[in-house]
């Protein structure tokens, strides 16, 4: 059995070669000729997955490696009776701890206090919902808003997008779609954001066409906005430089790139491969995650203030300060190499593990702090005498 696979699915070669001949290639270098005598196509969600790419092809069965799956033509596969897969989920976690820290990042800098704001969070699903839960954990007060959510569980904890107008933060974590009644494409435009409070914190780690490019600038341009954060971008990976010299946190979508979660979104394609193809899957997670850089951190004895401790915490586990540094110097490639400038960072980025793998020592056992580093996902233990 031949498998082709995105070169950006880690470890891809050491976990399927238990079972076929892998064949890594670049995830936007996929083409029909690449693909053709592949019995399993894997992918991450920069490769369209279409009759333009399989036509012709021996593939039988297109799995992702990531959450969403708009990128990939599910009405093409069944008509063609391939089988499909997705890895809903797999980087859920990661996802929402990046909004965490940017949250405690950006507060932090711009001395905003979470404590008591309130926060809209557009998207409710697997990443929406962690993020819900962990602000709450921090103290700040949720409204959800998502419709497809209110119209199938018909609970009052939904509320509509006009409800999110007068949210101190908003954060967006929808799927991109461009038709229908939940249209997200553009969702994020101009009369949205001239609706919002003034001074309001953006934050973008959903899909880049969520949001209206031009009219987020223009509404950054006329100081109606506080920070913005954008993980995802119109237009990727040729990203408008422009926009990321306004935004206070810029990444190149890497918001679900831990490598606890890519792992096991590696883990549920490679289950589902075995699944279809009738074969005893020989690999797990556990094969592939090596002991974290940081496993505990000792927070002594923690002040009044107590964001300050968790920002510190967020900080040595996964800097988002830091990915927007590696970002910045886009803006001084040529047009022509901006595109791959953003893949490489993608390609490149560095091990990042999820809050989960790491102890906070504490020096009381108890309070405030720990109840939030608890809810945000660390582990937790007093200082032994």
């Amino acid at each position: 059995m031949k498998i082709v696979a995105d070169a950006n699915i880690p470890l891809v070669e050491e976990c399927f070669s238990s079972i076929a001949d892998v064949t890594v290639t670049g995830g936007r270098d996929m083409t029909p000729a690449v693909v053709a005598d592949a019995d399993a196509l894997l992918v991450r969600s920069i490769t369209p997955v279409d009759e333009r790419l399989l036509a012709g092809s021996s593939v039988r069965f297109v799995g992702t490696a990531t959450i969403g799956f708009d990128h990939v033509d599910r009405d093409y596969l069944d008509a063609r009776h391939i089988g499909f897969a997705s890895a809903p989920g797999s980087n859920a976690n990661s996802a929402a701890e990046y909004i965490i820290a940017a949250l405690l990042s950006v507060g932090q800098k711009h001395g905003i206090r979470l404590e008591g704001k309130s926060i809209g969070v557009i998207g409710v699903g697997n990443v929406g919902g962690r993020v819900a839960k962990k602000c709450e954990a921090l103290g700040m007060h949720v409204r959800r808003n998502d419709p497809p959510l209110q119209r199938q569980t018909g609970s009052p904890i939904y509320v509509p997008l006009e409800a999110l107008y007068d949210c101190d933060f908003i954060t967006f974590h929808t799927p991109l779609t461009r038709d229908g009644i939940d249209k997200t494409f553009h969702l994020a435009h101009e009369a949205f954001f001239a609706s919002l409070k003034e001074g309001v914190v953006v934050l973008n780690a959903s899909r880049g066409a969520v949001v209206d490019s031009q009219a987020l600038a223009a509404a950054i341009d006329d100081d109606h906005l506080g920070p913005v954060g954008l993980d995802v971008w119109e237009h990727e990976p040729s990203i408008d430089v422009e926009l990321l010299e306004r935004v206070a946190l810029g990444s190149p979508h890497i918001a679900g790139y831990s490598l606890d979660g890519k792992i096991a979104g590696l883990i549920m394609i490679f289950q589902a491969v075995c699944e279809y193809f009738g074969l005893e899957p020989q690999r797990e997670a556990a094969d592939f995650l090596p002991a974290p850089e940081v496993p505990e951190i000792d927070l002594g004895i923690v002040s009044e203030d107590d964001e300050a401790a968790l920002a510190q915490a967020v900080e040595r586990v996964y800097s988002v300060q830091r990915d927007d540094a590696s970002l910045r110097p886009i803006a001084k490639e040529s047009p022509e190499r901006r595109g791959a400038f953003f893949d490489a960072l993608r390609k490149n980025y560095p091990v990042r593990r999820e809050f989960q793998n790491t102890t906070v020592v504490v020096a009381e056992p108890g309070g405030a702090v720990v109840r939030k580093l608890l809810g945000i996902g660390f582990k937790v233990k007093g200082r032994s005498s």
